[in-house]
């Protein structure tokens, strides 16, 4: 047999290996999960893949690594392999950067507490979650990496705010009586956690800019609350003598707004106290379907407050027990 030909039987064989279907993954499963770890050498890297059964033999894959120039290209991270994936489609993917990327959700109007447990259950991330600073990280889906720490996505969860508030402040409305950016994310967390109906955002965050202008005390069940848990649930309807404790959050006792925000707010409240509609409202209660009725005048809210009130009674099969010392929780300005 002739060089030539042994030489042609050799490269046939390769290209067989190279684009041949490999093992199949684990019944049931679309792929195997690998993970390669920075800074793996080639055959550490072939190791791993055989260890999981994606690739049939690793001396082969090294060959074909190093003869494809793929040997050191390969790149670090989680791995989903497909079924019977071949070397071919392994390589590219591992050339790529393809990693698996994860998701970590941020619902408006969480609170730092909130986002920091968040972060802390999330197990592909890695290290201590930095202090966080109430307010300053833009509610979102942010995709991450195995292995990314928590730290770096606190930053890029920091820097989306920086960036979305910076482009709202720069198109506000003119004289409104907020006086910095830090100023509208406190007032726009407090919009955030008064009513989850998008279309009230707007008239919620005009009353309290009308209030802000007329002098008046916010008087915002939010602000209380955050006082007494510290940006945790309450869990019970105020108390009168939650409503009642001097703390600097309680915009019952103290004018203006509180020293910083009570929430993360998302892009719609932060537009919201902005670019407010023009109103003369300063008065809003829960309407019984999820929004808000508003008013402009104290006798036009108390009347509010009475059909809310006879909405509550309607929805109470039995007489309600005793709440001596319980504020019925309308949640709304008063």
């Amino acid at each position: 047999m002739t060089f030539t030909v042994i030489a042609a039987l050799i490269a046939a064989g390769g290209l067989f290996a190279y684009y041949a279907a490999g093992p199949r993954a684990a019944q049931g499963q679309p792929g195997t999960t690998v993970i390669l770890r920075k800074g793996a050498g080639l055959a550490e890297i072939a190791g791993e893949l055989s260890s999981s059964h994606v690739i049939p033999n690793a001396p082969v894959f090294i060959a074909l690594a190093e003869i494809t120039g793929s040997a050191h290209r390969i790149k670090s991270g989680e791995y989903l392999i497909p079924s019977q994936a071949s070397v071919s489609l392994i390589l590219g993917k591992l050339r790529n950067g393809d990693i698996v990327h994860h998701h970590v959700t941020i619902p408006e109007g969480a609170s730092a507490k909130q986002v920091a447990d968040i972060l802390d259950h999330t197990d592909v991330l890695t290290g201590p979650t930095p202090e966080l600073q109430e307010g300053t990280l833009l509610p979102e889906t942010y995709d991450v990496t195995r292995g990314e720490t928590r730290a770096a996505v606190v930053q890029r969860m920091t820097a989306a705010m920086d960036r979305q508030l910076g482009q709202f402040w720069a198109k506000r409305q003119p004289n409104l009586p907020i006086h910095s950016p830090e100023e509208a994310v406190i007032l726009a967390s407090i919009v955030e956690k008064e009513t989850a109906r998008e279309s009230d955002r707007p008239r919620v965050a005009a009353v309290y800019i009308n209030r802000l202008r007329l002098g008046m005390k916010l008087d915002a069940d939010p602000t209380v609350i955050y006082g007494v848990t510290g940006g945790l649930p309450l869990g019970h309807g105020i108390r009168a003598s939650e409503l009642a404790a001097d703390t600097p959050y309680n915009t019952y006792l103290h004018p203006g707004l509180p020293p910083t925000a009570i929430a993360n707010p998302g892009r719609e409240s932060i537009a919201a106290v902005l670019d407010p509609p023009h109103t003369t409202e300063i008065y809003f209660v829960a309407d019984g379907t999820g929004g808000a009725a508003f008013a402009s005048t104290l006798e036009e809210h108390e009347r509010n407050v009475a059909k809310w009130r006879a909405i509550e009674k309607s929805r109470q099969p039995t007489p309600a027990p005793a709440t001596a010392g319980l504020r019925p929780t309308l949640g709304r300005t008063r």
